[in-house]
C-alpha cells in the first residue's frame, strides 16, 4: 500500500510538472525503476497513467489552445504519426536494446532540463507579435519529437517547447498550451498502442495510481504552476533522473 501511495504522489508531481515545464516522466519513471519495475514495463505503464494528467493540463490551458485552432489542427497529425511510430518502435525492439538505450535517453533528457532556462531565454529573445505559422520544418520537428515521446516520453515537453519557440515564434504561454495538448495526444496514442499490443506487460495498479495523481497534479500545475519556482522543480527532476540512472546501470 505504501508503494502505491508513493506512485500516486509521484503521479501528482509529474502531472503538475508536465503542465508547467514538461518533464514529469523524470519523476514517475525513476520511482517505478526504484520500486523494481523493468524499464519497458515502467515506460508503458507510466505513459498510460500520465494520459489523465495530460487531459487536465491541456484543459487548464484551454484558452491559449482555443486561440490557436489552426496551428493545433496543423500540428496534431505530426504528433499523432510520431506517437504511433515511437510506440511501435518500443514494442518491436528487443527489451535488451531498450535497456541499453534508456540510460542515453535519460542523460539527454536531464541535460535538456538543465539547459532549459537558457533555451527559454534564447527563445524569448525571438518572440514577435503573432506567429510565424506552421512551416514544413516545424511539422517534421514536431513529428520527430512525437517519435521520441512515443518511445520514451521523458522531457518531450522540453523538446517540444524548444521546437515551438524556435520555429513558431510566439508568446511562451501560448506555446505552452499547444505543448500540453500535443504531449497529451502523444501519450494517449502511445497508450492505445501499448494497451492493444502489450496488455499483459502493463502494471495496471501502477497505471491507476499515476492516473489518479496526474489528473489532480495536471490541473493544479496548469492553475498554479506559474507561481512555482522552476529552479526547485528542475533540481528535483535532475536528482530523481540521476537516481533512475544509477538503478538502471547498477541494479541491486
Amino acid at each position: 500500500m505504501w508503494e502505491l501511495l508513493i506512485v500516486v504522489a509521484a503521479g501528482a508531481a509529474a502531472g503538475a510538472i508536465n503542465a508547467v515545464v514538461g518533464s514529469g516522466t523524470l519523476v514517475t519513471f525513476p520511482v517505478l525503476i526504484a520500486l523494481g519495475y523493468p524499464p519497458v514495463v515502467a515506460t508503458m505503464s507510466n505513459a498510460i497513467g500520465l494520459v489523465a494528467g495530460g487531459v487536465s493540463g491541456a484543459w487548464a490551458y484551454r484558452r491559449e489552445i482555443a486561440d490557436q485552432r489552426r496551428t493545433v489542427a496543423a500540428l496534431l497529425p505530426a504528433s499523432a504519426l510520431g506517437a504511433l511510430t515511437g510506440a511501435t518502435l518500443l514494442l518491436v525492439s528487443p527489451e535488451d536494446t531498450f535497456e541499453v538505450v534508456v540510460p542515453v535517453l535519460l542523460v539527454a533528457a536531464l541535460c535538456l532540463v538543465v539547459v532549459q532556462p537558457r533555451l527559454q531565454r534564447w527563445v524569448g529573445s525571438r518572440r514577435t507579435p503573432g506567429g510565424a505559422g506552421v512551416s514544413p520544418p516545424l511539422f517534421v520537428a514536431v513529428y520527430l519529437v512525437g517519435v521520441y515521446g512515443g518511445y520514451f516520453a521523458a522531457a518531450q515537453g522540453v523538446l517540444l517547447m524548444g521546437v515551438l519557440g524556435v520555429l513558431l515564434v510566439q508568446d511562451l504561454q501560448m506555446s505552452n498550451g499547444v505543448k500540453n495538448l500535443l504531449v497529451g495526444v502523444v501519450n494517449s496514442l502511445a497508450a492505445v498502442v501499448y494497451t492493444v499490443a502489450a496488455f499483459d506487460r502493463i502494471a495496471w495498479p501502477v497505471v491507476g495510481c499515476i492516473a489518479l495523481g496526474s489528473l489532480v497534479g495536471g490541473w493544479l500545475g496548469g492553475r498554479f504552476g506559474r507561481k512555482l519556482r522552476p529552479g526547485w522543480l528542475r533540481a528535483l527532476i535532475v536528482a530523481l533522473g540521476a537516481t533512475a540512472l544509477v538503478h538502471i546501470l547498477w541494479p541491486q
